[in-house]
């Protein structure tokens, strides 16, 4: 586990040179490939509910779990068509940068502050995660885990910036990929094949639906993952960082692919122990994914797949701290101290990922006393979900909203929602169950939105906020070519990048050989994989030479 944890900081803290400027520290010099955005954006979105989240559900519930994530694969597909290439058409580096251009500076502050607030909410939610995983390993106190943990994910993102952030996200994808095909056999041989889990699994166990998570709670949680995929800050920047919006929408699709068919692999190992031992109660479901990892797996490889857990879950943190700088210095600062140099404005940025990764450690330690994990991060979604990200979307077809009527309505929807999920029950004594919950907050936003925009369209007045927006992009598009000397080459940073990605795996690679010479069980799958991992990087290496 220390040795994985080792490579991931290294290659992390290996791009400290290379951004040296806002667009290659935020959007990694503008033209990354879009096969590497695309498992960035997975792997920020995947891990931080996976293994504690989805685990504590596919062990309570059975199939629903793997149900409820292919809502985010159509999420994907929908995000991939319509809302990443008109993401990249903005040519903003953030999302707070497009809303500024588009909705005005007030509206721009307003949502800046509002998901600087809203982002510590989830990375403290994402954080908690990590800490569980490790503290159920080794039995170390999880306050301790959350600060440990937390400093080393300020390290290595204060740093790499988000090119440094991009690269261990596919590192740990790799690694987590190789071992759940390590785990998923050893599991059903552990309780004596395939044909057991269907004999020996509770009742309802296969069902695609249950009371708590219904078809309503599906639909909902559906359009809420499009429009977070969609809206998220710190994902978008994965649309704006590619070179074109044929690139951005590739990477919607790519994740989309990936999303349907890994729930159906990831979800096994916690059903699988659900016959292994059926007695976790509480927040100790949170525990199954990685109680069932250390039943069947080989020392080694558990340390491997604690510090690919740590590190893929710690993914999201880092992506979000990423985000929250960038909006912190270019959106915020920058407009305050519009004469900052580009040396101060980095040093800003950096200290800004510092505060913010405090911040979050902070959040973590309160989530126990909130619920748990699944409470916490169901029910932020739901209340400011799609209110917060909806409009801004909206912003990007629409030419007859302006900055007040998007902010008026994301001020309504979330005021909505917030009464429903907290007043509601007290004034009539009646609460929503957490499919009405989900879908009130999911539509909410948009019938606000829609009806907007009807009524405006009716009376046929275009924006003027939106006519000035179109004059501006058509300014800056005309003055990309006319960029200062000093920033950086894009393509030697894409190389260094690649070259990075190529050794780091070779690495990876001689782990898993030298783990299948010492393992007592799992030897032939685990030497495969890490045959099958030394050609990946042989090739990757290769194309670089051409």
């Amino acid at each position: 586990m220390l040795l994985f944890a080792g490579i991931v900081i290294v290659a992390g803290l290996s791009f400290g040179k290379t951004g040296k400027t806002m667009k290659s520290y935020f959007a990694a010099g503008g033209a990354v490939p879009w096969q590497i955005s695309g498992l960035s954006l997975f792997m920020s979105f995947f891990s931080a509910g996976t293994f504690v989240v989805w685990g504590s559900i596919a062990y309570q519930y059975g199939l629903v779990a793997v149900v409820i994530q292919l809502t985010m694969c159509i999420g994907g597909v929908l995000v991939g068509k319509f809302i990443a290439p008109a993401w990249q058409k903005s040519h903003a580096l953030t999302a707070a940068e497009f809303v500024s251009r588009r909705l005005g500076i007030s509206v721009q502050k307003f949502y800046s502050y509002l998901i600087l607030f809203i982002s510590m909410m989830y990375t403290g939610a994402f954080l908690y995660p990590v800490a569980k995983i490790v503290n159920v390993s080794t039995g170390f106190p999880v306050e301790f885990c959350v600060i440990i943990l937390g400093l080393l994910i300020i390290l290595y993102t204060v740093v790499g910036g988000l090119w440094g952030a991009m690269i261990t996200d596919v590192i740990q994808f790799i690694v987590l990929t190789a071992a759940v095909i390590i785990v998923v056999p050893l599991a059903f041989d552990r309780i004596g094949g395939v044909r057991e889990l269907f004999i020996q699994a509770p009742p309802n166990y296969f069902l695609p639906v249950t009371p708590e998570y219904s078809w309503l709670f599906l639909l909902a949680f559906g359009i809420y993952n499009g429009i977070f995929i969609g809206g998220n800050w710190a994902y978008v920047q994965r649309y704006t960082s590619v070179e074109s919006p044929k690139s951005a929408r590739k990477v919607g699709y790519l994740f989309a692919a990936l999303y349907f068919f890994s729930p159906f692999i990831w979800m096994l190992p916690p059903m699988i122990y659900k016959i292994v031992n059926s007695n976790l109660v509480g927040l100790e479901a949170e525990g199954a994914y990685l109680l069932m990892c250390k039943e069947v797996l080989p020392k080694g490889l558990i340390g491997l797949m604690l510090g690919g857990m740590v590190f893929a879950t710690a993914s999201s943190v880092n992506a979000t701290l990423n985000l929250a700088a960038a909006v912190f210095t270019n959106d915020l600062y920058k407009v305050i101290r519009s004469s900052s140099k580009p040396k101060q404005l980095m040093f800003v940025a950096k200290t800004a990922v510092v505060v913010f990764g405090l911040l979050t450690i902070g959040v973590a330690l309160l989530v126990p006393s909130a619920g748990g994990i699944v409470e916490v991060v169901i029910t932020v979604g739901a209340v400011t979900g799609c209110s917060l990200y909806g409009p801004p979307i909206w912003a990007l077809f629409s030419k007859y909203h302006s900055g007040r009527s998007i902010l008026y309505c994301t001020l309504l929807g979330l005021g909505i929602n917030v009464y429903l999920k907290l007043l509601h029950p007290i004034v009539t004594g009646f609460s929503f169950d957490r499919a009405e919950e989900m879908l009130a907050g999911a539509i909410t936003p948009f019938v606000l939105l829609g009806g907007y925009e009807i009524w405006a369209k009716s009376k046929k007045e275009v924006s003027p906020s939106y006519l000035d927006y179109k004059m501006k992009q058509k300014e800056q598009i005309g003055s990309l070519s006319d960029e200062s000397e000093d920033e950086e080459d894009t393509e030697a940073q894409n190389q260094y990048g690649l070259k990075v990605l190529s050794k780091t795996m070779a690495l990876t690679a001689g782990i898993f050989v030298v783990l299948a010479l010492v393992a007592d069980k799992g030897t032939w799958v685990t030497l495969m994989v890490g045959l099958v991992i030394g050609l990946a990087s042989y090739s990757i290496y290769r194309n670089l030479k051409k």
